[in-house]
């Protein structure tokens, strides 16, 4: 089996390497524009063959890892060179303007759009991580606009993978995600933005900063070439959520002015049942 990779980054390269452990028959081929990327992902063994996009045409299996504004440019171009064989993922967060944008296209039958929920605050080759999406839920939406044969293809891969299938319409995905993913990738960002704003002494972060503190900017460290375009096309669903969030922060700020502490304990005690939502998750 011929795999082309393109983006050798942390979810590209997190495949990578978990299809290698599970088809002992495939051979991993490369496409980056950042060439460090491509020797760097060689010598780590995440690849096996530097590619070209012109070479898409002998693959079995296109998975396009890259931020999502250069999905929108590449895709149709991908499915423009591969046979008629050939399967074609992405595993960008979000979805609707990928859909929309090769709805018309002649191979949209060999085309599936998903969205693995997985991943960490890393970014690159080195970032990859062995067994990195098992367990974990794989969005998949329209996929009955994929040929079936291609499903069944894609759903063994997924199961190789031992990840949890999820069926949505690609709206419904962005909505959602914007809330679960992209508010909490905002809120991690603008919090540090306001410590290192305010603490001029990093010493002083650094010596006061607990594991709350470090769990909670975790996400501050990403990538802001992967992130702005995923603001930028989920837009609509960003603002609804941040004017959701903002309003619940103010919300908080006035209880305090008011020393409404009874309230605020109720505002927590109501909040904590989210353990319950996240344990039946698991």
């Amino acid at each position: 089996m011929k795999v082309y990779i393109i983006g050798i980054g942390l979810i590209g390269g997190s495949m990578a390497l978990d299809i290698k452990t599970h088809y002992a028959e495939a051979v991993i081929f490369g496409i980056d524009a950042n060439e460090n990327h491509l020797n760097q992902a060689l010598k780590l063994g995440i690849i096996d063959k530097k590619a070209q996009m012109e070479d898409l045409n002998k693959a079995d299996l296109v998975i396009v890892s890259v931020p999502v504004d250069i999905a929108l440019v590449l895709l149709p171009v991908v499915l423009d060179v591969i046979e008629e064989n050939a399967l074609v993922l992405d595993v960008g967060s979000t979805k609707l303007p990928v859909c929309e944008v090769i709805s018309t296209h002649c191979k949209r039958r060999n085309f599936l759009a998903t969205h693995p929920i997985a991943g960490t605050e890393f970014s690159g080759p080195s970032a990859a991580i062995k067994g990195l999406f098992q367990g974990k839920t794989n969005i998949i939406c329209e996929v009955e606009k994929t040929t079936f044969k291609l499903q069944e293809r894609a759903m063994e891969l997924f199961q190789r993978l031992e990840m949890r299938i999820r069926y949505m319409d690609p709206k419904s995905h962005d909505k959602h995600i914007a809330y679960v993913s992209h508010l909490s990738h905002i809120s991690s960002f603008m919090l540090g933005k306001t410590v290192v704003e305010k603490e001029k002494d990093e010493r002083d972060i650094f010596d006061m900063a607990g594991s709350g503190f470090e769990s909670t900017v975790r996400l501050a460290k990403s990538s802001p070439a992967m992130w702005t375009p995923i603001f930028k096309q989920n837009k609509k669903h960003v603002i609804k959520s941040l004017e959701e969030y903002i309003a619940n922060l103010t919300q908080f700020k006035t209880l305090l002015e008011r020393e409404d502490y009874d309230q605020i304990f109720n505002e927590m005690a109501n909040t904590n049942r989210i353990k319950e939502i996240l344990n039946g998750k698991k």
